[in-house]
């Protein structure tokens, strides 16, 4: 291979051929990162939890936030694979999601059980209606396979929403 070959394959575009115009395939593939970036903050504060939980519901919850940080995570390939088949870009660095991300990072050295449930309920809360938002972009440019794989996982959220919210509900099960 000569240096100039080299150098062409170097500079080789990212695009990828799709009949949406260049607008809408940088709005989506945009909210798409954004979207990413939260899925990210979500799994690892999911996790953190998952890893720090303790008390008389410690397995319940162990294992309850281990199975949603696996759902979470699992949605981030689908999510970043949808942004590159529209001919968009996706997350690159993990500082590019720490600029981007929505959900609030928890550094804190304990939390309870029931915070951990209470915040991990609103994380999921509010990106269900984040996932929604994109959604109605999705609508506004026809961009029907982006918004059913949205679909799914706003289900998902609803879903993770809902088993946080009866877990956390009174009663000796969520005291600390």
């Amino acid at each position: 291979m000569s240096l100039t070959e080299a150098t062409v394959r170097r500079k080789a575009s990212l695009d990828t051929p799709t009949d949406l115009a260049p607008e809408p395939t940088k709005e989506i593939s945009a909210a798409l990162a954004v979207l990413l970036a939260d899925l990210f903050a979500l799994y690892l504060k999911t996790k953190n939890f998952h890893w720090h939980v303790s008390g008389p519901h410690f397995r319940d919850y162990h294992l309850l936030f281990d199975e949603q940080g696996e759902q979470i995570f699992a949605a981030t390939d689908a999510i970043a694979e949808r942004a590159r088949k529209i001919g968009g870009t996706t997350l690159r660095s993990i500082g590019q999601i720490a600029r981007m991300q929505r959900v609030l990072d928890n550094d804190a050295g304990y939390v309870t059980p029931r915070d951990m449930l209470a915040e991990l309920r609103e994380d999921n809360k509010q990106l269900t209606s984040n996932m929604r938002e994109t959604h109605g972009l999705c609508d506004e440019h026809d961009d029907v396979a982006t918004a059913s794989l949205l679909e799914n996982f706003i289900d998902e959220a609803e879903r993770r929403t809902w088993f946080l919210f009866e877990a956390g509900r009174g009663g000796a099960a969520a005291e600390d």
